[in-house]
């Protein structure tokens, strides 16, 4: 029978707001299944950049901003000039000259030790890697309840994790052998839930109900477990329902921390008091954090001058060219990856007639989908969105059936090669039949999966009235509502790559980490239906009768691109989708040479085997290079070079009634966006921290992420492989810069009601410009809904808050 813990004076629910707080802080980890970028400093939107940087320095000793010499470089090689050095030392307030400005890039930045933890202290007067075992043993535990699929032997299901590790952890003699005495009748005395197992702990560390920073430390030390949790917390919070297993984790953590206390006080109760009132005291970013915050704004705005003068450099006028209300011979919709612009510019090149469109890759259809001999449910839609429609591939019951059996089998074949009986004689047996497979491997004439074949339909079907409003809301978002060509292809895009592990990371954000053919094809097929044609009249959209949509596919490693023609009848357009797939072909090729012009060791003709080449760690650069989103009409930016860095989203202001598709871009695609940039931030910035490290170290643990060799917590973010060549970094961690034509004041009303977006603008996370009638950057926001012009140097309220 269980002891009963003793009472503890502290509720438990008074420290229900600090672990909220802890919580809010860590941003979620999503499954490789379904990896998805985030925001690494997702909890610090409501700071500025400098007061997180000394944050993350003073729990983690971990520095956010690039080392001085990155800076230093940029100003000797003219990419940075004294310019942008005076304007963000205006924009910022700091009282430091520039030339003391240019003295600091000299010399590295002292980051502050991080603040210990008990663990840290008990290791110090022990000489026991207490943080290391401690580490050990919570990930052993993790990997087993957290799996996914990947483990022959399952942990048992059915209790939280708190519950389940108590179990654990008083049969692992591990903590003990190492030192820790009496670990195991600790956790046997432990209080039965983790909320009041934190209350217990808070009393005896002294910390009660003001913690301070502790437990966001705590949980920034559990790495990549603790953002799996926070992901679990967030999807099902996203249903309606909630998860415990982060607050678990930190219950688990404490109770290490408690019982090295206990054991360790009379040596470190001093310094613990330090340390306690070190995570009390007040966020206060010191000079070299404010000096780190100038260098990198100073950055930032070297590169939007550069896209100014860029956007500048064609002189336009506010009138439609005639070119542009001829009817097109084709438009092609895409997603606004940056990968996508590449492929764009390649396409609009091969005949004047084309017309692209940029567009949310998940194209307004947000469907979970069950594939062909499959029960998992595949989000296919932003991590920020909740599923609203549910498809599957359209296969007979028999397809199904056979495809089960063959999947079965293939599983059973693949867990007896791995049992403990059969491994070695299986090696023994079977290893010259796998020789065939090595070999074309290693030849790198292997192929990869690019998207199911048969066609996705939709479970429940909505009415006609439904399907008509989906329609006419899609359209209107593309700002498509008018002179269509004989075909519109719907472009999703996917990755074609072998042996890795964090392969869906190289998939559309916008589809959840999954290709985007399914969303392009429900939407196709939505599009091409008679009665939803004449239903759209009604909504002021007139579709002629000979517009053919068609949906594809586009390979962002091999930039070849798939066209999904068997899902119509295509007979009467056999002329146009002859000449589209050459137009295609060609821009392939062209998009190829350009990127191969930034791939190590890679040519146009190679870039299709590196998406086959097992051991090839860099098959493409994803999203690296991201800089800016630019949401206007396509004729602001055809015919300009912006080097796959900037996110494209078409958008006409005067066609949007009420300035809804505007909101919807700045409070989905924007965010999103945001997202990305920022983890390919964290991860170039901070890789240690924020990155997963080294690719060719790294191991499957559970099927939901990666360790960095045989142990160690578990690893989030990109590899270093995916923001570095071998020799400099490919990815210049810049945040985001979002270049919108509108009314600024349009642009106002929409930050008033989303606060949460407005955050993120007024904290310097992003940057906000408008573009002017003749499509040049004019302002720039500066902060609690004040506009300056884009030149002008000076403080503003929003700088100030992200200096400090």
């Amino acid at each position: 029978m269980e002891p009963v813990s003793a009472p503890v004076s502290l509720q438990a629910a008074d420290l229900a707001p600090a672990i909220r707080a802890a919580i809010d802080a860590i941003p979620p980890a999503w499954p490789l299944a379904a990896t998805v970028a985030v925001n690494p400093f997702l909890g610090q939107s409501n700071r500025g950049f400098a007061a997180t940087a000394e944050q993350i320095a003073r729990l983690t000793g971990t520095g956010i901003a690039m080392p001085r010499a990155w800076y230093a470089a940029k100003l000797a090689e003219g990419t940075l000039t004294d310019t942008d050095l005076r304007d963000a030392l205006a924009e910022s307030g700091l009282s430091l000259s520039l030339e003391a400005l240019k003295q600091a890039m000299r010399a590295d930045a002292a980051t502050p030790a991080a603040i210990p933890t008990i663990a840290d202290l008990a290791r110090d007067v022990s000489g026991t890697d207490w943080p290391r075992l401690i580490e050990d043993r919570i990930g052993t535990f993790a990997a087993g309840h957290f799996d996914e699929g990947q483990a022959l032997w399952t942990a048992p299901r059915g209790q939280s994790f708190y519950t389940a590790w108590r179990i654990h952890a008083r049969h692992d003699l591990t903590p003990e052998i190492a030192g820790l005495r009496g670990f195991a009748q600790t956790v046997a005395d432990l209080p039965r839930t983790s909320i009041r197992a934190i209350a217990a702990a808070a009393e005896t560390l002294g910390f009660g109900r003001k913690p301070g920073s502790y437990f966001h430390q705590l949980l920034l030390g559990l790495g990549g477990w603790a953002q799996f949790a926070r992901y679990r917390l967030w999807t099902a919070e996203l249903a309606g329902e909630t998860d415990e297993s982060l607050g678990d984790l930190l219950a688990i953590r404490l109770a290490f921390e408690e019982a090295l206390f206990r054991q360790y006080e009379p040596e470190i109760a001093a310094a613990w008091q330090a340390a306690l009132a070190a995570h009390r005291a007040p966020v206060v970013a010191g000079l070299d954090r404010e000096i780190d915050a100038v260098l990198q704004l100073a950055t930032e705005r070297a590169e939007q001058r550069r896209l100014a003068r860029l956007l500048s450099s064609i002189p336009r006028s506010a009138e439609t060219s005639p070119a542009e209300v001829a009817r097109p011979v084709v438009q092609a919709a895409f997603c606004i990856d940056v990968r996508s612009e590449v492929f764009r510019r390649a396409l609009e090149s091969a005949d004047p007639g084309i017309r692209t469109l940029g567009f949310a890759g998940f194209f307004g259809i947000g469907a979970s989908h069950r594939d062909q001999a499959s029960d998992l449910a595949e989000h296919r839609l932003p991590v920020l969105l909740k599923p609203g429609l549910f498809s599957c591939t359209e296969v007979s019951a028999a397809e199904d059936r056979d495809a089960r059996i063959q999947s079965r089998a293939v599983r059973a074949f693949g867990r007896f090669k791995q049992a403990a009986v059969s491994s070695f004689a299986f090696v023994e047996a079977m290893g010259p039949v796998y020789g065939a497979k090595l070999l074309t491997g290693s030849l790198r004439l292997s192929g990869a999966k690019t998207g199911p074949a048969a066609r996705p339909r939709l479970v429940e079907t909505p009415d006609l009235s439904q399907k008509i409003g989906m329609a006419a809301t899609v359209l209107r978002a593309m700002s498509l509502t008018e002179n269509f060509a004989r075909l519109v292809l719907l472009c999703g895009h996917g990755a074609s790559v072998t042996n890795n592990p964090l392969a869906s990371a190289l998939q559309c954000g916008a589809c959840g980490g999954h290709a985007g053919d399914v969303n392009a094809r429900l939407l196709a097929s939505l599009l091409n239906e008679g009665e939803v044609r004449k239903g759209l009249v009604s909504q002021g959209i007139t579709v002629p009768d000979d517009t053919l949509f068609l949906a594809g596919l586009h390979d962002t490693t091999t930039d070849a691109v798939t066209v999904f023609d068997g899902d119509a009848d295509t007979a009467s357009h056999a002329a146009d989708l002859a000449r589209l797939t050459g137009w295609l072909a060609a821009a392939g090729k062209l998009a190829r040479s350009e990127r191969a012009m930034r791939l190590p060791h890679a040519s146009g003709g190679s870039i299709a085997v590196r998406s086959r080449d097992w051991a090839e760690v860099r098959p493409e650069w994803g999203l690296a290079g991201c800089s800016a989103f630019i949401a206007a009409p396509r004729s602001r930016t055809a015919g300009l070079s912006l080097d796959g860095r900037s996110f494209l989203h078409d958008y006409v202001w005067r066609q949007d009634e009420g300035f809804r598709v505007l909101e919807l871009i700045l409070t989905a695609p924007v965010v999103v966006a945001s997202w990305i940039s920022l983890q390919y931030f964290g991860s170039a910035a901070a890789p240690s921290l924020f990155g997963s490290g080294n690719k060719l170290l790294h191991n499957v643990v559970g099927g939901i992420g990666v360790l960095e060799g045989n142990g160690g917590v578990l690893r989030a973010g990109l590899a270093w492989q995916s923001v570095h060549d071998g020799e400099r970094l490919a990815h210049d961690p810049l945040r985001l810069s979002v270049v919108i034509e509108a009314p600024k004041e349009a642009i106002n009303d929409i930050l008033a009601r989303h606060p949460q977006v407005k955050t993120l603008f007024d904290n310097g996370w992003l940057s906000l410009f408008v573009l002017d009638d003749a499509g040049e950057m004019a302002e720039r926001y500066a902060g609690d809904l004040a506009w300056a012009p884009f030149g002008a140097a000076g403080a503003t309220p929003a700088r100030l808050k992200a200096a400090g």
